[in-house]
């Protein structure tokens, strides 16, 4: 059961990635590898102030703004200075290693000992169990700390998906999607297609820059590293979850992208349960994309022959 909460919890944290990846892969349709640095910058100024004592929710919203921060240098880098999009993720990508390394001061920041977003729940849950270490859950006993950060990431997934949802239906929302689908047509109807792609990649690079500060949290410390191969996670999770719910409105895309984290985290999971090396993870990881890229349109072309065939016959 440790197991599935575990992956449960990661999932729902990741998600919040690959909402931000959504957001720049699907809605501005622009290829933002910036996210294998601003998770990490995410991680790394989110856990810099945790141990200097400051507030979870503080440490949280610092971390998702310079995330945001990371996102606006890569959109200014392109719209501004005209750099290719690809390559202006690289530069922003590479500069915030150094970054990170210069925000920690070394490799990694442990968090033991260090309240997080799930203190308070916790403490809740302790009270109500008596001071039991562990509660029940679906017939499971649960350790309360694991059980508090599902309930809260469980929380702040649904509430971020929500308010990206409902901004989407906006005018802002609706201009920024357009600029996605049509550039010309965007500033043939006086919108500044530029400022909306600046807006989108901070709007994306800050939910990943959330994810990092929650995943600090959950696994207990922050490392330069944490962010490497992210932004195929990112896509991998996102085209699973359109394979799961099919038609692309703006909600069920949300809901694929966390559905498909989570489907995505239990299957890593489990391939680590059952004796995987973990330095074959990143292996197994593209492999799953692999898969995930070509078997829709393979069992498609599968059934089309099929039909065709019954039909002939």
């Amino acid at each position: 059961m440790t197991l599935v909460i575990g992956a449960f919890t990661i999932g729902l944290i990741l998600s919040l990635l690959s909402m931000g990846v959504w957001i720049s892969f699907r809605i501005l349709r622009y290829c933002d590898i910036t996210v294998d640095g601003s998770i990490t910058l995410g991680a790394s100024v989110a856990a810099v102030l945790l141990v200097r004592g400051w507030s979870p929710w503080t440490a949280t919203l610092a971390a998702t703004l310079a995330g945001g921060a990371a996102g606006f240098v890569t959109g200014v880098l392109h719209t501004r200075f005209r750099i290719q999009e690809l390559l202006s993720g690289i530069l922003v990508m590479t500069a915030l290693y150094s970054i990170n390394l210069r925000v920690m001061g070394r490799s990694n920041v442990p968090l033991l000992n260090v309240s997080n977003l799930a203190t308070p729940i916790a403490d809740q849950l302790t009270r109500l169990s008596g001071g039991a270490d562990a509660v029940p859950l679906l017939g499971w006993s649960v350790p309360i700390l694991d059980a508090a950060m599902l309930i809260t990431v469980l929380l702040i997934t649904v509430a971020v998906a929500l308010l990206i949802h409902r901004f989407l239906l906006t005018h802002i929302g609706t201009a920024m999607r357009a600029t996605g689908e049509n550039a010309q047509m965007v500033r043939a109807q006086g919108v500044n297609h530029q400022a909306m792609l600046v807006f989108g990649l901070v709007c994306a690079n800050a939910l990943v820059g959330m994810a990092g500060a929650l995943l600090a949290q959950y696994q207990g410390f922050a490392d330069v590293q944490m962010g490497i191969g992210m932004i195929v996670w990112g896509l991998a999770s996102i085209i699973i979850g359109e394979a799961l719910v099919g038609q692309l409105t703006p909600g069920l895309a949300l809901c694929g992208a966390i559905m498909g984290t989570i489907l995505f985290r239990l299957l890593v999971a489990i391939a680590l349960r059952w004796g995987l090396n973990p330095n074959d993870l990143k292996l197994v990881t593209a492999v799953f994309v692999f898969a995930a890229l070509v078997l829709p349109g393979g069992v498609k072309s599968c059934v089309a022959k099929w039909v065709k065939g019954r039909r002939h016959a």
